[in-house]
């Protein structure tokens, strides 16, 4: 993995995983996958993080690092 950044501005978790040119991104529902032109996974966008992390009783899901 490349990098990871959170962007408190926007609520974002930005998940670099290669330095690949980015050709295109598909949206998948607070997610957006952005794909090199070999169709490689370059990088991963996790908007609403906050509500993304939410469990239903208003908590927040602790984030596992393996």
């Amino acid at each position: 993995m490349k990098k990871i950044h959170y962007s408190k501005d926007i609520d974002a978790l930005l998940i670099e995983l290669s330095e690949h040119p980015i050709a295109y991104a598909e949206e998948d529902g607070k997610m957006i996958l952005h794909y090199s032109e070999d169709n490689q996974l370059v990088l991963i966008e996790i908007l609403d993080l906050a509500q993304f992390l939410a469990t239903n009783d208003g908590e927040f899901q602790e984030l596992i690092y393996t």
